[in-house]
């Protein structure tokens, strides 16, 4: 079956041959609708600024953001305060769309095996702070680079507070190490006021219920909460942000190499917490929310 575009053109390629109310018959259309067409066609793209500048801020997320954050930014950075049905409907015509996460499964330890090294729950799925380094979560995923998908595994700390990626630590070997380093790392800044009454959060992953981890966390006076066993929810929000990094970073890219993959994962963190705004901060950055506080 033709749609009424394709029928229109037709009826304009053959104009010149025939009378316009002869093709309209015969096709099955209206004269007032071809007229109507020809007009559309003929008139200038009245909304061809805020294409161009859709575009430009889709292409400037790395071909991520959605339409609540075109219409945000738009607002935002050209005051151009548009419709959300009108921004879904531009990014229609542009062939335009945002990248839609996976979700991320993992393996679950033996209860029997780390029963007695397990911490309460403090955290209770309160993903809200009031102020920065009060609540922090943590965890480990992994990435792969090469032919041969060699891993590269990344453990990364989120404040609670903004959405700050506060500390990051990439490894070949999931080593107790870059663990600790990236503890270590996050509370280097931090006084020892700071640090004392402390929340982190993790799941109940072998390195988090490790000793020199236990310890190095009663040693600064940080508390310790763990999800429940195989209760992927508790530990939501760095869950979370491992699903926008390997859907805006990693799963659209393949990398040669272990450099490569570590640039990548550095330059998304940069972007992440300086430039991608979120809707949970008022359409902020996590570090211009920390700033404006």
């Amino acid at each position: 079956m033709i749609c009424k575009p394709d029928k229109y053109s037709i009826i304009h390629s053959m104009k010149n041959k025939y009378t316009i109310s002869f093709l309209c018959s015969i096709i099955g259309v209206s004269r007032s609708g071809y007229y109507k067409w020809i007009s559309r066609q003929t008139s200038p793209d009245r909304d061809y600024g805020v294409k161009q500048k859709i575009l430009e801020i889709y292409n400037k997320s790395n071909k991520v953001y959605g339409y609540r954050r075109i219409k945000a930014t738009l607002l935002k950075k050209y005051n151009l305060n548009i419709n959300h049905k009108k921004v879904i409907r531009l990014m229609r015509s542009l062939k335009i769309k945002s990248v839609i996460r996976k979700k991320r499964f993992r393996y679950i330890l033996p209860k029997d095996i780390i029963a007695d090294k397990i911490e309460p729950n403090i955290l209770n799925r309160d993903f809200k702070s009031d102020h920065p380094n009060k609540k922090w979560v943590t965890d480990i995923t992994y990435l792969y680079y090469g032919k041969s998908r060699q891993r590269v595994y990344l453990s990364a700390i989120k404040d609670l507070y903004n959405n700050e990626i506060v500390s990051y630590e990439m490894s070949s070997t999931l080593d107790m190490r870059f663990v600790l380093n990236t503890i270590n790392k996050a509370i280097k800044p931090l006084s020892d006021k700071e640090r004392a009454g402390l929340i982190i959060h993790s799941d109940q992953g072998v390195h988090y219920t490790c000793c020199d981890y236990k310890n190095l966390l009663k040693k600064n006076n940080i508390l310790q909460s763990m999800s429940r066993r195989g209760n992927c929810y508790d530990n939501a929000s760095i869950e979370n942000f491992f699903g926008h990094l390997k859907s805006e970073a990693i799963y659209l890219n393949s990398y040669n190499s272990k450099d490569e993959l570590e640039i990548a994962v550095h330059n998304y963190i940069y972007w992440y917490n300086n430039v991608r705004i979120q809707s949970k901060l008022k359409y902020r950055t996590p570090i211009e929310y920390k700033c404006a506080a």
